[in-house]
């Protein structure tokens, strides 16, 4: 019968040497809170505090009585910073505030994890400030006979809104031709700049184009 020897989480005081050289596991106290990691983690970030501390650098850390490392920050923006390090990815509570976490990841120098950061909030940044969008509506004028093709054949973003009969223009035959104004819509993004962020076409018509009565905004 084989036994496999399987590499047990070290007890406490072990957060530093072991016998023989360095220990894979590493203790930080973090607050008052102690995480538990390896050493490979924490230096996954060459340039980082925490790689500097667990090479055995000169860093003014003191240990608790567990041996653990003694880091005087705020534990509740430790644990995506850790995660960070083990998965490559950031991962947040929805009530957990970026800022927080930046300001931790800026303290442990942890070059990707802070670019990644800045870049959402600048891009939340940009979504709270855009400009609302600005409808365009115009008013076409079309006789029955023409009603069909135009509302199927309008296209680049424009809506059908309302029909508004308008009563008899011509008589086509025996039976009279009835008009009306048809009302079409638009929406027009800015950015907040005051640049549009698509351009603004006419709504496409068929080839007989109704008149075309007036062009407002709102």
């Amino acid at each position: 019968m084989r036994m496999e020897a399987r590499e047990a989480v070290p007890p406490a005081g072990a957060g530093g040497r072991a016998a023989g050289g360095w220990s894979k596991w590493v203790r930080l106290n973090v607050g008052g809170t102690v995480f538990l990691t390896t050493r490979q983690t924490l230096c996954r970030e060459q340039k980082s505090f925490l790689s500097r501390l667990c090479q055995g650098e000169e860093l003014q850390s003191d240990r608790d009585e567990t041996g653990a490392y003694l880091i005087d920050r705020d534990p509740t923006y430790f644990g995506p910073i850790l995660n960070f390090l083990r998965h490559g990815k950031l991962v947040l509570d929805k009530d957990m505030a970026e800022e927080g976490v930046l300001e931790e990841a800026e303290f442990y120098n942890i070059g990707p994890l802070i670019r990644i950061i800045k870049d959402r909030m600048e891009e939340k940044d940009y979504t709270v400030t855009q400009v609302p969008p600005k409808h365009v509506y115009r008013v076409l004028q079309c006789q029955e006979e023409e009603l069909t093709q135009m509302v199927s054949t309008m296209s680049d973003g424009w809506r059908f809104e309302q029909l508004v009969n308008i009563g008899s223009s011509y008589n086509y035959g025996s039976e009279d031709q009835a008009e009306f104004l048809c009302v079409v819509s638009k929406e027009l993004h800015s950015s907040p700049r005051g640049l549009s962020s698509e351009s603004s076409r006419k709504a496409k018509v068929p080839a007989r184009t109704p008149s075309d009565l007036r062009l407002r905004s709102q």
